[in-house]
């Protein structure tokens, strides 16, 4: 396992991690989760992410006992959460949000959740429009003080927001915000290479990306638009993802089948090629990998080989398929 540095901080992170969305606590329990958790440890991962609103905070209890059975040590791993969701099914006003009381009480909680005192990451889900900036920023900069975080950043803002949050702590000696955590693969591009584009440079920022094999799409299952009983969007939970791929992203299967056929041709394999391609790009600091067995986990992990195989021919080949490199230009 290779790593990598955080943006700009001296957090070294693997290149490969691994995260808990729509798997613990919904697909698969305590047994499972120990079984991969142990198999990344083992292989080198040391980025663990979770979040308050994965499986109404069970994701965390689960990840969380885990941690307490392995007793590895406390340095030798990153444990992550994020505040936004809430953790409550039934979620009361200042249950959600990026609020100073739910920030904090949110962090408290996952800490009892993941058995951890104090978490290496902790993100902000996604922008709050009913809160300001500095009010989040402010809370998130008094948790690093008090030692119960240690880097913060967000999840899915735009650059305009991360460079708000970024100018009002250094305008009010807080602490900015380290990493961002966006969506990032052969569909989705634009935001970390166009729009983030500046910020590499001037803030430093870096980027722990989930989703590198589109939910699934790219691993060829959808393949002929069908859908697997036990995947993930053949659960009721992910009916909203389902139609989303289906309806206004069919063709995206069409892309992943074209992206099947050039690997095979090529000699390479497909899902490791996916993963390999978002760790091609140098802006990004780890790569969150998803499993529900031990075997797909153990295949995924294997990605990082991918990279000399990268050739700029099979690069630009990929581009040849997607037609969708987005070209940034300078303000």
């Amino acid at each position: 396992m290779k790593y990598r540095r955080l943006g700009k901080s001296g957090l070294q992170v693997s290149e490969l991690s691994f995260g808990s969305w729509a798997t613990f606590g919904e697909r698969i329990g305590l047994d499972g989760a120990k079984e991969l958790m142990h198999l990344a440890y083992d292989e080198g991962v040391n980025f663990f992410d979770n979040a308050e609103g994965y499986a109404r905070g069970q994701s965390e209890i689960i990840m969380g006992q885990v941690l307490a059975d392995a007793q590895w040590r406390r340095d030798s791993f990153l444990i992550s959460s994020k505040v936004y969701f809430g953790s409550t099914h039934t979620s009361k006003p200042n249950q959600v949000g990026l609020s100073r009381k739910h920030v904090v009480e949110a962090c408290h909680q996952a800490l009892q959740r993941l058995q951890v005192e104090y978490l290496d990451l902790y993100f902000c889900h996604r922008p709050d429009n009913t809160t300001p900036i500095e009010e989040t920023v402010r809370a998130m900069s008094d948790l690093i003080r008090q030692g119960k975080v240690l880097y913060w950043g967000t999840s899915e803002w735009s650059a305009g927001q991360i460079m708000e949050a970024y100018s009002l702590a250094r305008q009010y000696q807080l602490v900015p915000p380290t990493m961002e955590q966006p969506q990032y693969n052969l569909f989705w591009r634009d935001r970390v290479e166009r729009e983030y584009h500046e910020l590499y440079e001037s803030i430093g920022l870096g980027t722990t990306i989930w989703s590198p094999l589109a939910s699934g799409v790219l691993t060829g299952k959808y393949s002929g638009k069908q859908i697997p009983s036990d995947s993930r969007l053949g659960s009721k939970e992910y009916k909203w993802l389902k139609d989303l791929i289906l309806n206004q992203q069919a063709d995206k299967i069409d892309k992943a089948d074209e992206i099947a056929t050039f690997a095979k041709r090529e000699g390479l394999d497909k899902i490791q090629l996916a993963i390999g391609w978002c760790l091609k790009n140098p802006r990004v600091s780890t790569v969150i990998l998803g499993a529900t067995k031990k075997e797909q986990l153990a295949h995924n992990l294997k990605s990082s080989a991918m990279l000399p195989k990268l050739t700029e021919e099979v690069m630009q080949g990929i581009e040849e398929i997607m037609q969708n490199n987005p070209q940034y230009s300078p303000m």
